[in-house]
């Protein structure tokens, strides 16, 4: 199992980081985690086309983490060479939004039917929303959603995706709950997206401030994966932006609650679990 941070941006734009978004390759599937900017991208640089993508699974519908969905939905339908339906699981209120992207891109499926002798239908996208214990099979793979906590972003669900013996848990946005201690227990791999507590403080901006209160701080993030036991710690969607040269000073804030590996630095950052 590849564990892949294709985006590692935020909200804030970043001129070396995509908007969040994470692959996970095993067993033959390919399954992207939300769809921040620029994910067809760096999809590509990790060597997937979008036709290629298995399945989209969405932790919650922050702009950040949707906004590229139609980019998806748009080059997985057009770069298919014959008809094939893309899978997305998601909390409820999925299916709204993949309605409301598809009515959004209803004037470009129009042209390109209207263009391409070989397109008689759009996109085919088939939408499974779930709840906090449900279960899916994705290929060779089983997902678990599990409940996290950013309010007043209600629902938002952490993944746990399973491949024989390699476990990856995809926590999304969350400040720690025991619903995020469940998924992360006995994970190989932990990817949880971070603020720095301090650097943000920093800023004299009100709207920024209030950020403070619902996402993990690096030192949250290690103090989950110690009660965890995962495996390895992968930092992503770094708030503020990860600075060249500063990697080791963000690890060291995991580090100081968390003995195991600590895994952080720019896109297409991969960690490879045994199966």
């Amino acid at each position: 199992m590849d564990i892949i941070l294709l985006g590692t941006g935020s909200p804030i734009p970043d001129p070396r980081r995509a908007g969040p978004a994470t692959l996970v390759r095993a067993g033959g599937a390919n399954i992207l985690f939300d769809c921040g900017r620029g994910v067809v991208m760096r999809l590509a640089g990790a060597g997937v086309l979008p036709q290629q993508v298995t399945a989209v699974v969405i932790t919650h519908m922050h702009s950040d983490h949707v906004c590229d969905l139609n980019d998806v939905i748009t080059s997985h339908w057009v770069m298919s060479p014959r008809p094939q339906p893309l899978a997305v699981y998601g909390p409820v209120g999925t299916a709204e939004l993949v309605q409301a992207t598809l009515r959004m891109l209803a004037p470009d499926v129009g042209y390109r039917l209207e263009h391409h002798d070989d397109l008689d239908a759009g996109p085919d996208v088939v939408v499974t929303e779930l709840a906090p214990g449900d279960a899916a099979r994705i290929g060779a793979c089983q997902l678990a959603a599990y409940p996290t906590e950013h309010a007043p972003v209600r629902p938002t669900l952490g993944f746990r995706i399973t491949h024989g013996a390699a476990i990856a848990a995809i926590a999304g946005d969350t400040i720690p709950c025991e619903g995020l201690d469940a998924l992360c227990t006995g994970a190989g791999v932990y990817v949880q997206t971070v603020i720095r507590q301090d650097l943000v403080r920093r800023v004299p901006s009100r709207r920024f401030q209030d950020i403070l209160d619902y996402h993990s701080t690096v030192e949250q993030a290690g103090q989950t994966a110690a009660r965890a036991g995962v495996g390895t710690l992968m930092l992503t969607h770094y708030v503020p932006p990860l600075q060249p040269g500063a990697e080791d000073e963000w690890r060291a804030l995991a580090a100081a609650h968390f003995s195991g590996e600590i895994v952080l630095g720019d896109d297409l950052t991969q960690v490879t679990l045994a199966d």
